[in-house]
């Protein structure tokens, strides 16, 4: 396994397992399934509604906590966000049975983001979020962050794959040194990825997969990337991309997949503004 080094110097592994859309009661067994291929990065969020059962699977694994690297989300909070914000971060951990999470991400950039984020400062000073960052920031909003912070996300987690390849959002997060990690690296299959004749035609030359083809291109790139799978074949399949390297040409082929565009929707639409930013979780 590879991993990154974040910009306080906490070690994360660039290939990871996430649980978005997994059901609560299937979200243990595929957790356990993935320790036992080899993960070790897991991703859930307040919002998956399935906390419970990633700390569950990692109590049962008896895995050394120290060997794992977990990560999950605050959703949208009400005023005041700071307080609520830290009760949502104590819930969490909580659910997950941990003493400490390795990276705490906001989820989305609305509501009162600087109450949110001063509070996530706060529990990663006393050492209960290792680490910080955010998710589905847009450029803009990433650095307005930065600038008025006393700490620069870490990670900032964002749609990623060969049709919107974020070239110019990544190089932003490097000049200032945030992670750029991957959700729906696969797309959700959209525009036929599994079958996509230029990703195919790279995955026969290599043997492998176009999914494989995908996650070693945005390994290649440094990205951080989480596919999902319930399937424990698919899921060693997506662990075993560390023994090829795609060539320059098929990098370039790949680049030229990228359309600029989201293929789910676009955080800065102003309906999905209200649809998220009003959203409020049950407990």
């Amino acid at each position: 396994m590879q991993s990154v080094t974040l910009n306080n110097g906490v070690e994360m592994p660039i290939l990871g397992f996430g649980v978005y859309q997994i059901p609560p009661e299937q979200t243990e067994q595929a957790v356990t399934d993935a320790l036992a291929v080899g993960y070790r990065l897991l991703d859930t969020a307040a919002a998956y509604g399935n906390e419970e059962a990633v700390g569950r699977a990692i109590k049962s694994s008896g895995i050394p906590r120290e060997e794992l690297f977990v990560t999950t989300k605050l959703w949208v909070q009400d005023a005041p966000a700071q307080d609520n914000a830290r009760r949502a971060f104590d819930t969490s951990l909580t659910k997950l049975g941990l003493d400490h999470v390795d990276l705490y991400l906001m989820h989305q950039p609305f509501g009162d983001v600087y109450g949110q984020w001063r509070a996530m400062e706060a529990v990663n000073r006393e050492g209960l979020a290792k680490a910080i960052g955010v998710a589905n920031f847009y450029p803009d909003r990433l650095l307005d962050l930065i600038l008025h912070n006393e700490v620069t996300p870490a990670v900032n987690q964002i749609e990623t794959h060969p049709f919107f390849q974020r070239t110019a959002d990544h190089d932003l997060m490097r000049e200032h040194g945030v992670q750029h990690q991957s959700w729906g690296g696969f797309a959700e299959g959209r525009n036929n990825l599994f079958t996509h004749p230029v990703l195919s035609e790279i995955g026969t030359a290599h043997d492998k997969s176009a999914a494989q083809v995908v996650l070693r291109w945005l390994i290649q790139r440094g990205i951080v990337t989480i596919p999902k799978s319930v399937n424990p074949g698919r899921m060693a399949q997506n662990f075993d991309v560390f023994d090829f390297e795609l060539s320059d040409d098929q990098m370039a082929g790949i680049a030229a997949l990228d359309t600029g565009a989201t293929v789910f929707f676009d955080h800065r639409d102003p309906e999905m503004v209200a649809r998220l930013g009003k959203h409020r979780l049950d407990s």
